[in-house]
């Protein structure tokens, strides 16, 4: 069935009174880069005060949930710690719980402080962040695997070099054992007027390089699939997940038989949410802030 597109008060209506829980992604849905999306705290404000349970699911990892928390209040948004569940989180849970991370072994990290903050609230010590000095092939040699590195963790990294690529690459190559874990593998992002190049654009080198593959832990696969149905223990048939990417929050939907909903904020446009090839959303609409019409009933 194509995809219904919601566009009249009684579209909105009908669409909140049909479920008690609706999962946001962030980027391109609630707000693009450092600005909020016209009229989104007015909606998110809406639903709370209807008792609608509200999370906000997010493959990007350069944030901790305490600083997504922090980013969420700068922009006039109410949310807590337990309503967030971002790809950092999700790695640090997978690495903990599932594949008991040894204590005295060390997760080389490409990524942001999101990635690292979550890794040491569970206990599990980074390194991988002074790794920023030139290299070329004639200091290649200073670049050595460390014994201690039992797992290489890629997530966005905006100070991406040479250097951490390599010290990556010689863990995963000769270090018996070391895992590989994606944080995501959004091939784009969402920031501000354009879309940039995401992390699967970069980790794309690594994969390439070591002939490996990383278990990906966000959006639509089934660690954070998994991990995210446990926690909040979801009912599909009340939930409904808003997003901004076919390939990544409406597919996520799909494969946990909730309701979808795109917006035409972030990457998709209505031509490829139309298209009977792609994930096909359960509805579509402008932009997640048009919902804020009901405020007012």
């Amino acid at each position: 069935m194509a995809p219904q597109k919601l566009s009249t008060l009684t579209d909105y209506q009908t669409l909140v009174d049909k479920y008690d829980t609706f999962l946001f992604d962030c980027d391109g849905v609630i707000w693009r880069g450092s600005t909020a999306i016209v009229n989104v705290q007015a909606t998110l404000s809406m639903l709370r005060n209807r008792g609608k349970r509200l999370i906000f699911v997010t493959n990007n990892s350069g944030t901790s949930r305490k600083d997504y928390v922090t980013k969420f209040a700068k922009l006039g948004i109410q949310a807590s710690v337990e309503e967030i569940f971002s790809s950092a989180y999700a790695t640090a849970v997978y690495l903990s719980e599932v594949a008991r991370f040894p204590s005295n072994k060390k997760a080389y990290v490409i990524g942001g402080s999101g990635i690292r903050n979550e890794l040491h609230d569970v206990g599990i010590t980074t390194i991988g962040e002074d790794d920023t000095g030139p290299v070329n092939l004639a200091t290649l040699a200073e670049v050595e695997p460390n014994p201690d590195v039992a797992a290489v963790v890629f997530g966005i990294d905006y100070d991406i070099t040479y250097r951490k690529l390599a010290n990556a690459h010689l863990n995963l190559t000769l270090n018996p054992g070391c895992l590989f874990i994606a944080t995501n593998d959004d091939r784009t992002l969402p920031g501000g007027k354009h879309v940039y190049p995401g992390t699967g654009a970069m980790l794309s080198t690594l994969i390439h390089s070591t002939q490996r593959s990383p278990l990906v832990m966000g959006k639509p696969n089934t660690p954070m699939l998994d991990c995210v149905m446990q926690k909040y223990q979801l009912d599909p048939a009340r939930s409904c997940m808003v997003g901004d990417r076919l390939d990544t929050d409406i597919l996520f939907g799909i494969k946990g038989g909730l309701s979808t909903l795109c917006v035409l904020t972030g990457v998709a446009d209505e031509a490829a949410i139309l298209d009977p090839v792609a994930p096909q959303a359960t509805y579509y609409i402008s932009s997640l802030g048009d919902l804020c019409e009901l405020a007012a009933n």
